[in-house]
């Protein structure tokens, strides 16, 4: 790991649940079908011994923050434009925490270039429960929880699209059961097993830090990732106030409070208010009020926040005041944690940069699409991958694109014999909710071999999510060989994909191939968002939270 400042009053250990005033109830404490506390048939919570997963180890020496969106957003924005001599440069570069990217084994293949050589940029924004400073302690509440290891209770992808024209941002449920992949502690190098399918999202926080959540949602995706970013409780208080207030709707008076005194302690009148400080934070964490008390409900209110922080940043005129900036940009890389990609002023400045490039009428929100087990949430089958694929292809969730489809070409480079052709199998037949084929990567190695590509050899050890077979290959000098390849199969030439990824040709077999001599013939492609994701545009003003009638006042 590495950090350039070390924060806070606590660091990371033990666990327990996040119930009780203040703060709103957590909802899934805890990694495993199991383990933590758990959520009855009728909302409440009831108290089970710790599990596995890290829950109950010693205190970390590393602090775990906490993300909202909402301070992100503000961050990244904000440093775009604020200007500092060069000692408050290097101060402000002090202030920020980095850590390990990935501490999975594996990673997601890179996206391949558009025409113009510009690729897509992918953001994971973890949000951690963690009591780690006096100050989250007090705005989180559950004081019996202080120092326990963090849950990445808010997830959200940011997609940044190639040409930079759209925005697309996946909100994935925190109770959302699946395998979470080994990961490696880069603090202590304690390593972490594989999980089984059934194990909670939020828990891959507390295995090693956000790099396992960012190789969870690899694992889960095949989305590569670029950066992440985390924010503490505190950083979205500050700069909530900082930025003077974001207007938000519900269509009935709310008081965010239970008779046992869960809640967030949100309370407005109905209509459209002006939130900042605290208050804001409330918003962000409610879940006993919005519609049916669920966490899906907290994500569309966090959505609805987010679009309206956006519109107020491009709309304020009160920012231009150099110590509102100072002081932004210093709560801002203070509340921040980052990958080393994005460890200085200059590059989140870049990142800013990028993002103001998208109007809000070009950015869409949405959520995972999924189907309810028992009291948790998988990914919903069919649905789910579309829209995971729809990102991996860098396509607008909007609907707006103006895409041409790709003209195939062949290679000028003259493809060897097919005896002499040596390629790679994997086995890339594994879903969101399908486990991988067994034996696939050998049962087509030996059908490449009865067409006489011999020195074909499968990857047993190697299992993939894959939507479309594809055949990658490292260096020009390769292309043919691989469009060879791709022709005995007849695969299209677009399935054929130059990537730094690969060492030599790596074909992998996808899930469109599960069984059969060769793949399915493709369907002319859907490449609308589902309903089931329920987008939101970034420019819908009259979106309007609807409140639980148990929770008005």
């Amino acid at each position: 790991m590495g950090q350039n400042s070390v924060r806070g009053e606590g660091a990371s250990g033990g666990a327990g649940t996040r119930d009780g005033s203040p703060e709103e109830d957590s909802g899934g404490r805890g990694g495993s079908e199991g383990a933590g506390s758990r959520t009855d048939g009728s909302g409440s919570r009831t108290e089970e011994k710790p599990g596995k997963g890290g829950r109950g180890r010693p205190p970390r020496r590393r602090k775990r923050r906490v993300l909202r969106w909402s301070a992100t957003i503000l961050s990244v924005l904000i440093l775009g434009t604020a200007g500092a001599g060069y000692l408050y440069y290097q101060h402000l570069n002090n202030n920020l925490e980095t850590d390990d990217l990935n501490l999975g084994d594996h990673r997601a293949p890179e996206p391949t270039p558009n025409s113009a050589g510009q690729t897509p940029l992918n953001i994971l924004l973890i949000g951690s429960d963690a009591r780690d400073s006096k100050e989250n302690q007090k705005l989180g509440g559950a004081k019996d929880t202080f120092g326990g290891p963090p849950l990445a209770d808010v997830q959200m992808l940011l997609h940044l699209s190639a040409d930079r024209s759209n925005m697309s941002v996946i909100s994935m449920p925190r109770d959302t059961l699946l395998t979470i992949p080994k990961c490696t502690d880069p603090d202590d190098g304690k390593v972490y097993e594989e999980t089984g399918p059934r194990s909670m999202t939020n828990e891959s926080l507390g295995r090693g830090g956000p790099g396992c959540t960012v190789a969870t949602w690899e694992k889960l995706t095949n989305i590569h990732i670029d950066h992440f970013m985390t924010v503490d409780f505190s950083g979205v208080v500050s700069m909530a106030d900082a930025i003077g207030g974001v207007p938000v709707c519900v269509d009935k008076n709310i008081h965010s409070r239970t008779s046992q005194g869960k809640g967030s302690g949100l309370k407005l009148e109905k209509g459209t208010t002006n939130i900042k400080g605290e208050q804001a934070l409330q918003w962000l964490r409610t879940r006993y009020g919005f519609e049916g008390g669920t966490d899906i409900a907290r994500a569309k209110a966090q959505h609805m926040y987010m679009n309206s922080l956006v519109r107020t940043l491009r709309e304020n005129t009160g920012l231009t005041s150099p110590n509102r900036l100072r002081k932004l940009a210093e709560n801002a890389t203070s509340a921040l944690k980052v990958d080393p990609g994005l460890g200085s002023v200059m590059k989140l400045y870049g990142l800013g940069n990028e993002l103001k490039k998208v109007s809000p009428e070009r950015t869409t929100m949405t959520t995972m699409p999924f189907e309810y087990s028992g009291s948790r949430v998988v990914p919903k089958p069919g649905d789910a991958e579309q829209l995971f694929r729809l990102v991996r292809d860098d396509i607008a969730l909007d609907g707006k694109d103006k895409r041409k489809p790709p003209k195939e070409k062949l290679s000028d480079d003259p493809a060897a014999p097919d005896g002499e052709i040596a390629l790679q199998v994997q086995n890339g037949t594994r879903t969101a909710t399908e486990p991988a084929v067994s034996g696939r990567a050998s049962a087509v190695a030996q059908l490449l071999a009865g067409k006489g590509f011999v020195k074909a050899a499968p990857d047993t050890a190697t299992s993939l999510t894959e939507g479309k077979t594809v055949i990658r290959y490292p260096s020009v000098d390769l292309e043919g060989d691989a469009q060879r390849v791709a022709k005995s199969l007849g695969l299209p030439l677009s399935s054929v994909k130059k990537s730094t990824d690969v060492s030599g040709i790596t074909l992998v077999v996808g899930a469109d191939w599960r069984d059969g001599a060769k793949p399915e013939k493709a369907e002319k492609q859907d490449d609308s968002t589902p309903d089931s994701a329920d987008a939101l545009n970034g420019s819908d003003k009259r979106a309007c939270m609807k409140v639980d009638p148990n929770f008005t006042w």
